[in-house]
């Protein structure tokens, strides 16, 4: 039995400043909305390195000591696609936009007024519940949460 399949490593980050997350309006039409910034793991780069320089690429800030606090995961074109959810509030820079979309510092208490990409606050819960570690779509595309 093979125990090898084709991986797409990327990774999601919820930068935080008190009640306020660092969202991205994602202009790819692939996951359209409003969603935490990320990007893709080059080959031999550490996970923690990529989420550094993705978040760097993608906001402008500097991130610091960023905690990996869980795993999104789903059967993609090419086979597993995963997501590691890293999350800080240790930064520094200027927030800037980038060309995968524009970013701006949003209140938690104000979510319900942006347009999310589609199950956002379910993967919110995995950021914010330490009994949480996984967000995995099944074959039917309905979330569960581990």
């Amino acid at each position: 039995m093979n125990r090898s399949e084709p991986v797409e490593l990327t990774n999601l980050c919820l930068i935080y400043c008190g009640d306020k997350i660092l969202m991205q309006n994602r202009k790819k039409s692939d996951w359209q909305g409003y969603t935490l910034p990320g990007g893709h793991v080059e080959p031999y780069e550490s996970f923690t390195d990529a989420v550094i320089r993705e978040m760097k690429e993608e906001t402008g800030l500097t991130i610091k000591n960023p905690k990996l606090c869980g795993v999104k995961q789903f059967r993609g074109e090419y086979g597993r696609y995963v997501v590691f959810l890293y999350k800080t509030s240790d930064f520094e820079g200027i927030v800037r936009s980038s060309d995968e979309g524009s970013v701006e510092w949003v209140n938690r208490a104000e979510l319900d007024k942006y347009k999310t990409v589609n199950h956002f606050r379910e993967l919110l819960e995995v950021f914010d519940n330490e009994n949480l570690t996984e967000f995995i779509y099944d074959e039917d595309w309905n979330v569960i949460l581990k």
